[in-house]
């Protein structure tokens, strides 16, 4: 299979810059996997179609503020730094530019309060930093970073919180579940009182968010690992669902390749953690899921190719091509996907 066998044309005017007003009044694409017949709904309208004999699985990662900006302590020159990884003892793997000005034993500073040493030099612009600082980081990075949004989104984010998701817990994201997004308390509040089970996974968003497939044929793509856990109690949850015949429905593609993982290793669902490189494109078996709600993924992407797994590449790319028709907010902030 060929990268460019997912492609397909998107006017930019249909990237969405800035999240709605209300999180659940985005519009929903219904997307039958098997006939490949097509609903337009609203996002509030998924209470209708879930039920007792669902478990909706949620990702609740939270972002990190993890974009800095600082300069170099010998030269002054600008340097963007965005943690990825966070690697144990304040290194961290991070994605930098312009790269080239650093060098092992570079320090970039970002004020009085935070530096970092470059210890370790990596491919596509990835460096190793140590971060020298006293006090707590965490509360050093809501001063000083900004939300990592896509290069894609071009408009400032007056609230930080619209790009968390309202259930986010587990700190460590360099980028938002999007598909999450969607949710209000309101919204789970309500599935709940009608029987759907919600249960949680974590998994930090990594490099592969802010890289594009740049290989002409898909198995020479390389994915980069992200960390993920699941709980016992989400692992007994899914085992009893599978048990009963009950639809597991994940949310986002980030929930998706947890459970597809865990799936691959122990053939059921446990209590465990660890690092996923997992890629799903067509051909791929899935183990773990029945249905998926996510958003509308960039043209070329790994992502387009795992919704391509699951619900057939034409039934997909003629979904976007029905999208871009009925002009649907496209990416981080735009509309959602029901594949059921």
């Amino acid at each position: 299979m060929k990268t460019s066998d997912f492609d397909y044309n998107l006017p930019e005017e249909l990237i969405a810059q800035t999240p709605l007003k209300d999180r659940s009044s985005s519009r929903l694409m219904v997307l039958d996997k098997e006939t490949g017949d097509i609903e337009h709904k609203h996002f509030y309208d998924i209470i209708d179609m879930l039920d007792s004999n669902d478990v909706l699985v949620l990702n609740d990662t939270k972002v990190l503020p993890a974009r800095l900006y600082g300069t170099k302590i010998d030269t002054n020159a600008l340097i963007e730094v965005l943690l990825l990884k966070d690697m144990g003892d304040n290194t961290w793997e991070c994605l930098t530019k312009p790269a080239k000005r650093i060098k092992i034993g570079t320090i970039v500073s970002f004020g009085d309060i935070l530096k970092a040493e470059c210890i370790d030099i990596k491919d596509e612009g990835i460096r190793v930093f140590k971060l020298i600082y006293d006090g707590i980081l965490y509360e050093i990075l809501d001063k000083l970073g900004e939300m990592p949004l896509p290069p894609y989104i071009h408009e400032k984010l007056n609230d930080k919180d619209r790009y968390q998701t309202v259930y986010a817990k587990n700190i460590g994201s360099a980028a938002a579940p999007t598909a999450g997004l969607h949710f209000t308390e309101d919204l789970l509040n309500k599935l709940t009182e009608k029987g759907v089970t919600i249960t949680y996974v974590t998994l930090h968003v990594g490099l592969g968010t802010f890289r594009p497939v740049n290989v002409d044929n898909i198995n020479d793509h390389k994915m980069h690992s992200e960390f993920y856990q699941m709980s016992s109690d989400t692992a007994h949850i899914l085992n009893e669902a599978k048990k009963a015949g009950k639809r597991i429905i994940s949310v986002g593609t980030t929930s998706t390749r947890t459970l597809e993982t865990i799936m691959n290793k122990y053939d059921e669902f446990m209590e465990c953690s660890g690092w996923t490189n997992i890629f799903i494109y067509p051909g791929y078996k899935f183990k773990a899921i029945d249905a998926l709600i996510t958003n509308f993924h960039l043209p070329k992407s790994t992502l387009v190719m795992l919704v391509s797994a699951l619900a057939g590449k034409d039934n997909i790319l003629n979904a976007y091509k029905v999208a871009v028709k009925e002009e649907y907010r496209f990416f981080s902030f735009g509309d959602a996907m029901f594949i059921k």
